[in-house]
């Protein structure tokens, strides 16, 4: 496909998949359209590129749907003073967004080979405001390791499916802060806004999706008698 084709299906998807699901804020649409998704994507996929659904990546990975990114930065409602973590790199499409409109962005990601990928086509498109990290996010003591995580959040999105938002991201958020999460078990999943209020948490569902399981879970020690 030319360059010419991808604006065309940029577009499209603009306007076919995101514009008449309810995400309406122009800076958001006028993000997606401008940027390339077809660069962050494998060379023999591209052409899936701007299609509905998820894009198959490398390590037996996926991007979220165009729908997903834009109800996530929608309902999100960044204001550019923001720091975001995101868990869940993928090949960095996300992250480059959320870095176009938030102050900082630190993402974890638990594969070397798409850490490294992301990093670069975050730096390939002019962002110089995220932070790329190999790590498993859902390892409590690699993430309190971590001098790049010593610092609370204003924003966390987790970026693939869990049964519970673990105790220890839920820790890292500031008060008044909001996390993104898919939650529940495949094929029931939500997609979930929270915003922390003092001790208490304001809960909203925004839709009901799919999208792959969390890797790097602790294994469940079982009790034989």
């Amino acid at each position: 496909m030319t360059a010419t084709h991808f604006q065309s299906a940029r577009r499209n998807m603009v306007e076919y998949q995101i514009r008449c699901c309810k995400v309406l804020e122009p800076a958001i649409l006028d993000l997606i359209e401008s940027m390339p998704r077809e660069d962050f994507v494998p060379e023999h996929v591209r052409s899936l590129a701007y299609m509905e659904g998820h894009v198959p990546l490398p390590c037996n990975q996926e991007m979220f749907s165009p729908l997903q990114e834009a109800s996530i930065m929608q309902k999100l409602q960044l204001q550019g003073h923001e720091r975001v973590l995101e868990i869940g790199t993928g090949t960095g499409f996300l992250t480059t967004m959320l870095a176009m409109l938030s102050a900082e962005v630190v993402s974890c990601e638990i594969h070397e080979e798409l850490a490294k990928q992301a990093a670069a086509n975050i730096a390939d498109h002019g962002v110089t405001n995220a932070k790329v990290l190999h790590i498993n996010a859902m390892d409590p003591e690699a993430m309190a390791d971590s001098s790049d995580l010593k610092q609370a959040f204003d924003v966390i999105v987790l970026g693939a499916a869990v049964r519970e938002i673990p105790e220890h991201l839920l820790a890292l958020l500031k008060d008044g802060g909001q996390i993104m999460a898919f939650v529940g078990e495949n094929p029931v999943l939500s997609l979930i806004h929270k915003r922390k209020i003092g001790q208490a948490w304001k809960t909203t569902k925004i839709f009901e999706t799919l999208l792959q399981n969390v890797e790097g879970l602790p294994e469940r020690r079982e009790f034989v008698f």
